[in-house]
């Protein structure tokens, strides 16, 4: 499995990317704008991501703008809804509408910190990732 980590704290990236190298390569980065960026050239080279873990606050383009262009660039390259890049929210903010907000734009799982690493692991065979 192909993952992207795009977490601004230092800790909570090494954190989730200790917790998912198990199931495949992990990617971090830690802005918006480079996570699009290594989003849209993995949809070019035909070699999308299959989870992308998402923070919302981050610095150079938020995490939920980050959603919206890589679900609009994925609408436009005719990607089908079942290849699309999944993707797991895990924020600070535990309001109603930035849930709501993600979730319209086009996330799987919404996660709130401090997360479950069992939970984490859960959503992720949930989402037909990985095997049980």
């Amino acid at each position: 499995m192909k993952i992207l980590i795009a977490e601004d704290d230092h800790t909570s990236a090494l954190f989730l990317q200790h917790i998912l190298a198990q199931f495949g390569c992990c990617d971090v980065i830690h802005d918006g704008e480079a996570a699009l960026e290594l989003l849209k050239q993995a949809i070019a080279e035909d070699a999308p991501y299959d989870l992308l873990c998402l923070d919302i606050m981050m610095p150079k383009l938020d995490g939920q703008r980050v959603l919206q262009a890589l679900r609009a660039e994925e609408k436009q390259r005719g990607v089908p809804a079942d290849e699309a890049t999944k993707i797991i929210m895990i924020s600070a903010l535990d309001d109603s509408s930035s849930i709501l907000n993600s979730f319209e734009l086009g996330c799987e799982v919404y996660m709130t910190k401090p997360f479950d690493k069992r939970k984490l692991i859960e959503h992720i065979r949930e989402l037909g990732l990985i095997e049980t």
